[in-house]
């Protein structure tokens, strides 16, 4: 009984979300609109970046557009080059672009986690042009790079692991002491890359990458449609796994080799990189996303209760509702249900609190 009242719960939910009610509520349509115009000018982060002194980043992308032998899309996830992307050019380094095939690489884009950092990227010429003239992984000197960045996205499944290209970069870099990053399904990059010794690069390296339960979550049918589980064949290779809650932000840092397990990772890691190539990143305000990932996190350690308190002592922080609210979506579909009420509740309070600050300005200006 209390299993289909759940199901049944869902499907309401569900319905109300797709309807767009309560997400439009959470993002006005002018909002909406002027940060779907975004330009690096519009960032005042990337109008203080530091003169390109630091040398060059490569950034790796996939070139595969369909899951396996299924019709379902994919290619890079925007958000994990554009973020890295725009990171990595404001502490100084120019970054290039690469695929396995060269050329213009299929892109995911979800509408509900791009931010202006995204739309800046999508926006600028430069960065445009580097994405869909990327170079070909083949034609690449590593001596050029101080760093390599592998870009998340489930395409990165197919044609990053054997990649031999891609594997003769990675050693190269190792035995150059040069930083390897990789993020989400980019850490793929890393799986069967053998050393001299041959010993697998992994092995008895702390990694994180898109763990087994975040995979199975979304794609129940994972284990038929990708060539192996990234969390198991790392394991399988001797790797010492490490990951947050489902959706979280982790980072494995381990000297030169830096992973993150999802596209909440992204930033940390980006800034990670900047780090471990000698410098101190430059100051940036949290994103909203960055803010509500915390929350996250900060309620799965403490509760209900300590995260409210939290949040009215965080107001002037922005944060990401929409993300709040997936975030219950997914915990009811879990049948975590006082996990999902708790969350929808501090979403209420998150626009309880805008609302009472909108009209509180809109009184001041009237005084005026």
């Amino acid at each position: 009984m209390w299993k289909k009242l759940l199901i049944a719960t869902l499907v309401l939910l569900l319905a109300l979300v797709a309807s767009g009610a309560w997400f439009l509520s959470l993002v006005p349509v002018s909002e909406r609109e002027k940060l779907v115009q975004s330009k690096k000018s519009d960032i005042a982060y990337l109008n203080n970046a530091r003169a390109a002194t630091g040398g060059k980043i490569l950034a790796v992308v996939t070139s595969t557009n369909k899951m396996g032998d299924t019709d379902k899309k994919t290619g890079y996830e925007l958000t994990e080059l554009a973020r890295a992307y725009w990171v990595f050019q404001a502490n100084g380094f120019e970054v290039d672009i690469a695929s396995p095939q060269g050329g213009k690489p299929p892109v995911i884009i979800d509408d509900d986690d791009m931010g202006i950092f995204d739309f800046a990227f999508l926006n600028d010429e430069a960065a445009q042009h580097k994405v869909t003239h990327s170079i070909k992984i083949a034609d690449i000197n590593p001596d050029d790079y101080q760093g390599v960045y592998f870009v998340g996205g489930k395409g990165a499944m197919f044609d990053f692991p054997n990649n031999l290209a891609i594997q003769q970069l990675i050693k190269q870099h190792h035995q150059s002491n040069k930083v390897i990053a990789a993020v989400c399904h980019g850490p793929a990059a890393l799986v069967n890359v053998i050393l001299d010794d041959g010993s697998f690069l992994v092995d008895n390296k702390n990694i994180s990458a898109f763990s087994n339960s975040e995979e199975l979550f979304l794609i129940p049918d994972a284990d038929d449609i990708f060539p192996f589980l990234l969390e198991s064949k790392l394991k399988q290779q001797g790797a010492n796994y490490q990951a947050a809650a489902n959706y979280l932000e982790k980072i494995s840092w381990e000297g030169n080799l830096i992973t993150g397990q999802n596209p909440w990772s992204v930033w940390a890691l980006a800034e990670a990189v900047v780090t471990q190539l000698g410098y101190q990143p430059m100051p940036r305000i949290k994103s909203p996303e960055e803010n509500t990932i915390d929350l996250l996190a900060y309620y799965q350690q403490h509760g209900f209760d300590k995260t409210q308190h939290y949040l009215q002592a965080s107001v002037n922080i922005e944060q990401q509702q929409v993300l709040l609210l997936m975030h219950a979506i997914v915990a009811l579909m879990e049948f975590k249900v006082v996990k999902s009420s708790d969350l929808i509740r501090l979403t209420l309070s998150i626009k309880e609190h805008l609302k009472r600050h909108t009209s509180s300005l809109a009184r001041d200006k009237n005084n005026a």
